[in-house]
């Protein structure tokens, strides 16, 4: 299976109005002899995750569905990463050709999408923590108390029917049942697939007897894409008839006759759980810290080092447009006539005062809606340089300010032109001033970049986030990705003190 990481996109954008051209997905993915189908690796085990023993792969039963589908469209697959709560909203902009990754069929998501047949059927299953005697065990029961599960999902609204206070958790499904084992929560409702290999594996937890609904998984495919529904109900039949479906099932533990009844009584599989016990073994507990940095985090580095190339040059590019368009905010503020300087606080208070995400969402969701559609690196970069850039006009217009009027009158009795003074006398000095500010930014924006993750863009700290959710290791491979950003954040704190020396040493000599 391939790499789970996304290449670096091209910057140019794509022709606006290629959402309607994408309609007939059957004709490109037999023109192009490849499946791309959307999924979120952060969800963890067993849908699609990174292998604890070769994090360069990603694995789970539903990467296994996905290559025995395109291997029957005459395809091969490739994975898409999207946030799992967006896979609609991404396969709507035509981001890849299908969502496969635990799409539960609802009505809600009928209206916007298509649904294949359904593939999986399971059962929703109570968590609790083992010999609590005042655990909820029955839905009566969980009225008034905390319990975890996804946002979204069945669950969720099985929770609220009951009266429960329902606490949804947008990271890997490991940390849903770490706050039960820690008590900040009193139970989790989840899927079957989930709590097979989250809530049976932990002793500080026990799964109540018995379920408390139901919920069947299906393949998301465009709306009106009727060819490629039909194309994938006929595969999704041949996979069952012939055996292939009911062994992925097997050898990851998860066959069970409701899903059998799904397709007019499927054979039971031939294959032994072995990638159940292998997933288990692997993180059933986690080996001691200094044993993980010599045998574990070494193959994790070539997928860190592509997370990081990509939040640094997502990174430096933002930062050179919000650079660029500060100053001009900062001069037009300063120096230009009333109507510019109008415009330049407008745009400064808006971008300062309206969150990052939000601008991200408008801009790589909403403009599609106006005929724009931009390709995940050029929103990811548009949205943080644009941001940037009002915070950016600000450091640029204290530094304007800190430099005494005097000095630009002087400048002018002695025969420059303003742009002159500008450029010789005030900028230098407005500058030195702006350095320490605008570095704090570019650090910022470093860390800020993980937010491009929504739309599809694995970069650093979405790569920690897959890691961890895949082994269960939120503490050793957090200390891991904190070192990355520090290596990547440092050298640009000491190139901005050598600059300001430098600038410091040409102003003192002027003096």
């Amino acid at each position: 299976m391939a790499v789970a990481l996304v290449p670096l996109p091209a910057l140019a954008d794509e022709p606006a109005g290629q959402l309607a051209e994408k309609t007939d997905t059957l004709a490109e993915v037999r023109a192009h002899k490849e499946l791309r189908w959307g999924n979120d690796s952060q969800g963890g085990a067993p849908y699609v995750f990174q292998d604890p023993m070769d994090p360069n792969h990603l694995i789970g039963f539903e990467v296994d569905l996905a290559d025995a589908l395109a291997k029957k469209l005459g395809a091969r697959a490739r994975p898409i990463q999207g946030q799992w709560d967006k896979l609609l909203e991404l396969l709507a902009r035509g981001d890849f050709d299908v969502a496969l990754n635990g799409i539960e069929v609802a009505d809600e998501k009928k209206r916007v999408a298509l649904l294949s047949r359904p593939y999986y059927a399971a059962e929703e299953r109570l968590t609790v923590r083992r010999g609590d005697e005042k655990a909820p065990r029955t839905l009566e029961a969980l009225a008034g108390r905390k319990v975890g599960t996804l946002p979204g999902s069945l669950a969720e609204r099985i929770l609220k029917r009951a009266g429960a206070d329902v606490r949804t958790y947008d990271g890997g499904q490991n940390e849903i049942y770490d706050d039960l084992r820690l008590g900040r929560t009193d139970a989790v409702l989840l899927d079957f697939p989930i709590t097979r290999f989250y809530g049976e594996i932990e002793p500080e937890l026990e799964v109540v007897p018995g379920a408390l609904g139901a919920v069947q998984y299906a393949i998301a495919l465009k709306s009106g894409d009727e060819a490629m529904k039909a194309e994938v109900d006929h595969a999704l039949e041949a996979l069952a008839q012939d055996g292939t479906l009911a062994d992925i099932y097997g050898r990851w533990g998860l066959w069970n006759e409701e899903t059998s009844k799904l397709f007019g009584g499927m054979q039971a599989p031939s294959a032994l759980p072995e990638q159940y016990d292998a997933w288990r073994a692997a993180v059933g507990k986690n080996p001691p810290f200094w044993q993980r940095v010599r045998e574990r985090y070494p193959k994790m580095m070539g997928l860190f080092l592509q997370g990081a190339a990509l939040t640094l040059v997502v990174s430096l590019l933002a930062m050179a447009l919000a650079v660029a368009l500060g100053v001009t905010l900062a001069l037009l503020r300063t120096y230009g006539p009333k109507p510019l300087q109008f415009l330049a606080v407008a745009y400064i208070e808006f971008f300062r005062g309206t969150p990052l995400l939000i601008q991200l969402t408008m801009i790589y969701f909403g403009l599609p809606e106006l005929g724009v559609k931009l390709n995940p690196f050029v929103a990811g970069w548009l949205a943080l340089g644009l941001n940037y850039a009002s915070a950016e006009a600000e450091n640029y217009r204290a530094g304007l300010a800190s430099v005494p009027a005097g000095q630009l009158d002087a400048a002018r009795t002695l025969g420059l032109t303003k742009m002159q003074a500008l450029r010789h006398v005030v900028a230098p000095q407005a500058f030195r001033v702006a350095i320490p500010p605008a570095t704090n930014d570019f650090i910022a924006l470093l860390k800020d970049s993980s937010l491009v993750s929504v739309v599809t863009l694995t970069e650093l700290t979405k790569t920690y986030e897959n890691l961890a959710s895949a082994t269960r290791d939120h503490l050793g491979l957090g200390a891991v990705v904190a070192v990355w950003y520090l290596l990547m954040s440092l050298p640009f704190a000491r190139l901005s003190r050598w600059v300001e020396l430098r600038l410091g040493r040409h102003l003192r000599r002027a003096v």
